[in-house]
This record gives structure tokens, C-alpha cells and sequence, in this order.
């Protein structure tokens, strides 16, 4: 198989995987003229990110793409608030999901920008159906990582906000302070010239290498919580939200990514060596 075929499978594959748990998220779930809205919350993620293409591949450029990320959330978000329940359940997710999402979304276009671009893509935004394949994973990764959400901003059962509700809104609050702490310290720390090229061992992470990682989880596992009380049959398919993030960040992306980069800069530096011994990947401890 060619690079391009490869490209255009991959993104077929990942639109593929998108409606199928956009099915199963939009059974018991609000419809309108026949069309299961949490389908069409699906389509229009894809949508959003087949637009903005356009312009990025005509311009070769990344500078929007992790904006375009989060303006697909926000889009999803009111489609889905105009055509669901509007109960205070889905106010609440989607209050939530909508914090995460303006302040990750400016974060990385902030520091794109100050970079003047993002070397991730270098290679990529030379090849049309690798680039156009990048943004349509983009579109799985709104799809899946808000599945659990959008099945309950769209089902038909209602609950009262509980017990469940008030643990998962604590968890996304612990989440997104490590996540929104971590990001700061370094970028303050990447701000010092005398810091380039070296690595951060202090602040949050001294208690772990890739605490802005387990802030990531941690949150969405807590809207996972949020949303569980109105799943029911399928809809329980979308508890595959945190899972997916998890899996995302420690096994395709983020933190393996990272610490391989790490390993190639800094691996025979005795220093690093140290702290990477000292300092759990991912889960938080205490620095000993």
C-alpha cells in the first residue's frame, strides 16, 4: 500500500470508528427528522476539520490546527445543547468540556505561534492524504474523547445531578488544576534562556515526568463520571472516553513520543538519568 492510499485507509478507518460509537452513543438518545443527533454531533466534528483543511493544506500550514481542536468541541457542544435534553446534567458537561477546551485550545495556538510552527507536522504537511488523514484523526479524537458526554447531552433519561456527579465534577477540578499548573511551570521554565535545551525537574514535575498527561486523563475520566447515571445498553460503549485519552497519551502519542525525544537528547546525561529514576512516568509521587 502507497503513502497516499495509506492515508486516505487510515482516515476512512478513523470516520469509520467515529460512527460506530456515535451509533451505539445515540441509541436511547434524541433524534431530529430521523437523524440521531449525537450522529450528527459526529459528522460535524469531521466536518469542521474537512473545512479548515482546505485552507491549511493550501497554505501548507499547522498554525490552527489544535484551534480548530477546540473549536470543534465548541461546536459539538451547541449542536448539541440546541438538539438534546438541556437538562442540567448536559449544562454542566458541556460548562466543563467548554473550559478545557478555550483554555487548551489558546494554550497550543499561543505557543505555535510563538514557535512559528510545529515540527510534529514538518513532514507531514507535504503529503496530501497524510496532512488530510491528521486532521480527520483530529475528528476521531473530538468524537471519542467527548462520546460519553454527547450520549448524555443527547439521551432521552434524565437524572437529578448526584453523588456520582459531585465525584466526577471533583476529579475534573483535581485534573484540570495539574494539567493548567503543569503547562505553566514550563512554559515559564522554556521562557529562560538560560534553561534551553535542558529539561524540567521542579514543580509538579518533580512529582511526575508528564503531570499535564494525568491532569489530561484524570479530567476526562471525571466527566465520564459526570455523564455514567443516563447511559444505558449501547450508550455504555462511549465509556471508551477515558480509555481512548489514556491510551492515547501513553501509547501513541504524548508520552511515549516524549520520552523517546527525551532519551535522544538526554540520555546519556547523568543528571537526567537521576531523575528519571527518581520520578514516576506518569502517576504522581511525592519527590523522595
Amino acid at each position: 500500500m502507497n503513502t497516499a492510499t495509506k492515508g486516505f485507509a487510515q482516515a476512512f478507518v478513523a470516520v469509520l470508528v467515529a460512527l460506530l460509537v456515535g451509533w451505539a452513543g445515540s441509541q436511547h438518545g434524541h433524534s431530529v427528522a430521523g437523524m440521531p443527533v449525537m450522529l450528527l454531533c459526529v459528522l460535524t466534528a469531521f466536518l469542521v476539520q474537512w473545512i479548515v483543511f482546505i485552507h491549511a493544506w493550501k497554505n501548507r500550514t499547522e498554525k490552527y490546527f489544535d484551534l480548530t481542536g477546540s473549536l470543534t468541541y465548541l461546536t459539538v457542544l451547541l449542536l448539541a445543547l440546541t438538539l438534546g435534553n438541556g437538562e442540567p446534567r448536559s449544562m454542566l458537561i458541556a460548562a466543563l468540556v467548554a473550559i478545557w477546551a478555550v483554555r487548551l485550545g489558546t494554550f497550543l495556538f499561543r505557543r505555535v505561534s510563538a514557535d512559528g510552527h510545529d515540527r510534529r507536522f514538518d513532514t507531514i504537511k507535504q503529503s496530501f492524504s497524510t496532512f488530510f488523514m491528521t486532521w480527520s484523526l483530529q475528528g476521531l479524537w473530538v468524537s471519542i474523547t467527548l462520546a460519553c458526554g454527547l450520549a448524555a447531552l443527547t439521551a432521552v433519561e434524565t437524572r437529578p445531578i448526584g453523588t456520582m456527579a459531585v465525584i466526577g465534577v471533583l476529579l475534573w477540578v483535581a485534573g484540570f488544576t495539574i494539567e493548567v499548573i503543569a503547562d505553566r511551570q514550563k512554559s515559564a521554565f522554556r521562557a529562560v534562556e538560560e534553561n534551553k535545551g535542558r529539561f524540567i525537574s521542579h514543580g509538579l514535575w518533580a512529582w511526575s515526568r508528564h503531570p499535564n498527561y494525568f491532569g489530561e486523563i484524570l479530567l476526562w475520566l471525571g466527566i465520564a463520571l459526570v455523564a455514567l447515571p443516563v447511559l444505558t445498553g449501547w450508550q455504555y460503549v462511549t465509556l471508551v472516553s477515558p480509555v481512548f485519552v489514556y491510551l492515547l497519551l501513553t501509547q501513541i502519542s504524548g508520552v511515549g513520543m516524549l520520552e523517546r525525544r527525551a532519551d535522544r537528547a538526554w540520555g546519556e546525561d547523568p543528571e537526567y538519568q537521576a531523575y528519571k529514576s527518581r520520578t514516576p512516568m506518569l502517576m504522581p509521587r511525592p519527590p523522595g
